[in-house]
């Protein structure tokens, strides 16, 4: 049986058209007498509700600009003995985003920190929190490229906005006046304001000589410092592992030949 027209209407006047998808189904439990009236209302609006949750996620995942949808259920803590996965679940339940707190991971590349942030994130986006996820070098470029035609302002307050910014790989070399002073500017604004997680190869003692101003190094890591979750990773590379074994040692290849 089909639905009357007139609902259909009344539902796409009140924007719950996509009702419509689990109505049918919902009436069939209904005229089999598996639903009593209050009971079937408040399923179909379950429906709504789970739908509208799950748009919302959809979104907010889009605008964090992850790499991948990296989660914690698949990041495997048995390869990194070192962590405590106990620790880490803590953290994805988001405390330390409403106490405005900071996590940094730090440690050799391919030690699964990007992996590690990203599911930190993605745990943040499901409770409704807003996220951006960007490289550091990306962060930089973006920002130069503001000042170029006045838009800096506009450029910064996207980094100050989100409740998570998630800055993947930083330090990967040393930082001109302008890059620290933007640094600086973002993690001063944010420090009371909202959450940082940093990821970087060098430890953070490693990070002051990549500012060319030294007062300015001390006070933006303090601030990032004094209120942050520390974890340090360590072991093989993952991608070492998935690396594809040639069959063709290194060492002999000599690159392309000309005619």
């Amino acid at each position: 049986m089909s639905v009357n027209p007139a609902v259909v209407a009344q539902f796409k006047a009140l924007k719950m058209g996509r009702l419509l998808d689990t109505l049918e189904s919902r009436l069939d439990q209904a005229r089999q007498g598996q639903l009593g009236y209050l009971e079937f209302l408040q399923l179909i609006f379950q429906d709504e509700i789970e739908r509208r949750r799950s748009q919302s996620l959809k979104l907010r995942l889009q605008r964090a600009t992850f790499e991948e949808p990296k989660t914690l259920e698949e990041f495997d803590f048995g390869s990194r003995p070192q962590l405590n996965p106990a620790a880490i679940h803590d953290l994805a339940c988001g405390s330390f985003i409403d106490k405005k707190e900071h996590v940094l991971l730090y440690g050799p590349a391919g030690t699964g920190k990007t992996h590690l942030a990203q599911a930190l994130g993605h745990h943040a986006c499901r409770a409704g929190r807003s996220v951006l996820f960007i490289k550091a070098a990306k962060l930089f470029r973006d920002l130069h490229g503001a000042r170029a035609d006045n838009s800096w302002e506009q450029e910064l307050r996207r980094f100050l906005s989100p409740d998570l910014l998630i800055i993947d790989d930083f330090g990967l070399k040393p930082m001109n006046f302008i890059q620290a002073e933007d640094f600086y500017e973002i993690v001063a604004e944010r420090h009371l304001r909202g959450s940082i997680i940093v990821t970087s190869n060098r430890t953070p003692a490693d990070w002051l000589p990549l500012f060319p101003d030294p007062v300015m190094a001390n006070s933006a890591l303090d601030r990032l410092a004094h209120k942050a979750h520390h974890i340090v990773m360590k072991g093989d590379s993952y991608r070492a592992k998935t690396r594809p074994q040639s069959s063709i040692p290194f060492s002999t290849f000599t690159g392309p030949t000309e005619d």
